[in-house]
């Protein structure tokens, strides 16, 4: 089906900003303030970024409260806690950094290099509402000026990564309350299938990227020819793509859209990584299920259902991010509106129900150090997240960590926020209470 003239401009300025300036770099390797000014060659050319291995940002997210939270490592410590009966869900030993866990065996087989890298946070989310998915990503009101955490963090990271744009961008399809927002303004978001229909077709913006690269060479020569000094020319001639390198990319890139045939988890993991290979935007968001809305989730079935699809997606976004090489430059992180019930008397037969003292946000990225930090004790009928020591990481039973549990989901945003290169002066300015743990950080 042919996209609609108006409709196609739209997605191509939001995926490459006016003037095809993301294309552009993409096809030349210029940067685009470059393409944008020729006068800025040779000069500093990225704005100042506080951390030159920042990061991009794979968000999962979801209106649903998915039971993410039940069978991580840290949740086989108390026999009340309740998981599935199945035997694809069944406990079993895996390392994390060295220290033995046990969790439900989808994690177990995350590769250990993954494993390495991931790091489960436990922390509340504060409301039991499924609505509340935009406050509990603006940290519960704690980040300033009505942003999200994501768009705090993609503002932040776009000058570090010279991305097209500084906003988040959002994969569906999307249930109703999923959407971004910046500033308070909703963003809109893009499906697999359309981007693969965008970009795919040869007669596309990919497959015109040699001609792109080409058309703007000749340019830019002209220009600095007429007006430019030798340390300009020498500067176009270091970053200039050659044609073969513009081919490549091009049929990388072509070859995995063709992979994408719907909107399912999987296509919105291989699209984010496009879009990560385009330098289109620092955040990405996509929808990972883990069980949903369970309440009537007899014996825990779909819980199992998901929970090992999910985790296999992971596992695959791993051998992806290798295969392209970026395996040390994305991150991938959940946050949910809400955990579920975790106690035995709560979870038997009849599924979970909404739990806002409890969530497990799972961060994978070479910033993190493989672990847990914090964990569960008895609160409130069931069992709710502990204070933390921000130092180690470790759980604080009582209330008396320094990271208290009213402000772990805070603790966990400046958190992922300074792995991902974001200073913590803009954190502490930006984010009310929390404090970094650092017991959660490589190196």
């Amino acid at each position: 089906m042919t996209m609609h003239l108006s409709r196609r401009k739209l997605l191509l300025d939001t995926l490459f900003g006016a003037g095809m300036l993301g294309l552009r770099s993409l096809a030349t390797g210029i940067p685009i303030a470059v393409l944008a000014d020729p006068r800025k060659a040779a000069a500093q050319t990225v704005p100042g970024c506080s951390n030159p291995a920042a990061q991009y940002i794979l968000l999962s997210s979801s209106v649903n409260g998915d039971p993410l939270n039940a069978n991580v490592p840290g949740m086989y410590l108390i026999p009340d806690i309740a998981h599935p009966p199945a035997v694809t869900m069944a406990p079993a030993p895996l390392t994390l950094a060295g220290q033995a866990w046990t969790a439900a065996t989808p994690w177990t087989q995350l590769p250990q290099a993954m494993l390495d890298r991931t790091c489960f946070f436990h922390h509340g989310t504060y409301t039991v509402v499924h609505p509340d998915l935009a406050n509990v990503m603006s940290l519960q009101g704690f980040v300033s000026h009505h942003e999200m955490l994501v768009s705090l963090l993609s503002g932040q990271l776009a000058s570090c990564l010279g991305t097209v744009q500084s906003q988040p961008l959002a994969l569906g399809p999307r249930s109703a309350g999923e959407g971004l927002t910046v500033g308070g303004r909703p963003q809109p978001t893009l499906s697999p299938s359309a981007l693969a229909s965008l970009l795919s077709s040869p007669t596309g913006p990919l497959g015109q990227i040699q001609q792109i690269r080409d058309a703007d060479l000749d340019r830019l020569n002209d220009w600095y020819r007429q007006n430019g000094n030798s340390a300009q020319r020498g500067f176009i001639d270091r970053y200039a793509l050659s044609q073969q390198q513009a081919r490549s990319i091009s049929e990388s890139l072509l070859s995995s859209l063709a992979a994408i045939k719907d909107n399912s988890a999987a296509s919105q993991l291989s699209a984010a990584l496009i879009l990560f290979r385009m330098n289109v935007s620092p955040v990405v968001s996509i929808h990972l299920p883990f069980g949903g809305d369970n309440h009537t989730d007899n014996a825990l079935t779909r819980e199992t259902t998901e929970t090992v699809a999910s985790v296999g997606t992971i596992a695959n976004l791993w051998n992806q991010l290798n295969a392209n090489g970026l395996q040390d430059k994305v991150t991938f992180a959940t946050l949910n509106v809400f955990g579920r019930t975790l106690s035995a008397a709560k979870g038997n037969g009849g599924g979970r129900t909404h739990h806002g003292d409890h969530h497990v946000a799972v961060l994978i990225g070479k910033p993190f150090k493989g672990g847990v930090v914090g964990g569960v004790e008895p609160g409130g009928g069931d069992y709710r997240a502990t204070s933390i020591n921000s130092v180690t990481g470790a759980a604080v039973g009582g209330g008396s960590g320094d990271v208290p549990f009213s402000e772990t989901l805070s603790a966990m945003g400046k958190t992922l926020g300074v792995a991902c290169g974001v200073s913590s002066e803009v954190l502490d300015l930006n984010i009310r209470g929390g404090k970094i743990v650092a017991g959660a950080l490589a190196g």
